[in-house]
């Protein structure tokens, strides 16, 4: 006796409304954790980035913070720097670091000039605009050698100098000072020890706690967007100007409806007084 033919069964799909509900249970899920904690925009952003690649089967996908640090690194690899200027990230963005020896005359806070190329470098790719929105924080650190002079009293002075002017630098290359912050840390941060077990200097270990840190990291969303409302103000002041200027009438002198420039930064203060020891 022959059976009567199947009916053709089209292939179910149910299993895409449990899968559904239970991504919007995970959605929901971290939501409600980011509503209660501190946003952490680069683990955000490297999550974003390994979500593109594992659903969105994209073969790579680069964060901000990934790209900053690999723009960073051709800057510093460019200009063969590699062995004075250290980029790696950390919890919260880019650390840009700088050996003291190599950016620094001895027992003073004056950039070199030899340095001061790599650093307009990256503050070129600093003041980049998909880098606007991006807090620099530049720390200085020495070792636990004592400095006592006019000039610094102590590692405290010497170490927030130091930061200072790197701040300085580049702010007298276009960045905004809003987005800059220096501090001096003195020696109470070391990568590693100053001193063995005997108390005896370990002038490697020394060397190495000797540095500036760039810390380059995301603003918060409130001072992002206090920020971007800033730099779009400016932005039509300085089109309102630019049309004033060229509207001007016939015999009026150019610019004069223009508010004058301000003054240029002061010069760097001079090397520091003869005598002052070489180890900072």
């Amino acid at each position: 006796m022959a059976l009567p033919p199947k009916e053709f069964e089209e292939d179910k799909e149910d299993w895409l409304t449990t899968y559904a509900d239970a991504i919007t249970l995970l959605m929901a899920f971290f939501v409600m954790l980011l509503s209660f904690t501190k946003y952490d925009i680069p683990a955000l952003e490297e999550a974003a980035a390994a979500f593109k690649v594992t659903i969105g089967k994209q073969d790579q996908a680069t964060s901000p913070i990934q790209l900053l640090k690999l723009d960073v690194e051709d800057v510093v690899y460019n200009m063969q720097a590699d062995q004075v200027v250290k980029v790696d990230k950390d919890d919260k963005g880019v650390v840009i670091e700088l050996s003291s020896s190599a950016f620094y005359k001895p027992g003073s806070a004056d950039i070199r000039d030899e340095a001061a190329p790599v650093l307009e470098k990256i503050s070129q790719t600093l003041k980049a605009p998909r880098f606007l929105p991006y807090v620099i924080d530049v720390e200085g650190h020495t070792d636990d050698d004592p400095i006592a002079t006019d000039k610094f009293p102590s590692n405290w002075e010497l170490s927030a100098v130091r930061a200072t002017r790197v701040v300085r630098f580049f702010a007298e290359h276009g960045i905004d000072a809003i987005r800059m912050k220096a501090t001096g840390f003195a020696e109470i941060h070391p990568k590693a020890p100053n001193r063995d077990a005997e108390g005896k200097p370990i002038k490697e270990n020394q060397s190495k706690n000797r540095r500036v840190a760039v810390r380059v990291y995301p603003m918060q969303k409130e001072q992002r967007e206090a920020y971007m409302l800033m730099v779009e103000l400016r932005n039509k002041r300085q089109q309102g100007a630019a049309g004033a200027q060229s509207a001007a009438p016939a015999g009026q002198p150019a610019g004069a409806a223009v508010a004058p420039a301000p003054a240029a930064g002061q010069p760097l203060p001079a090397q520091g007084a003869p005598g002052e020891p070489p180890r900072q």
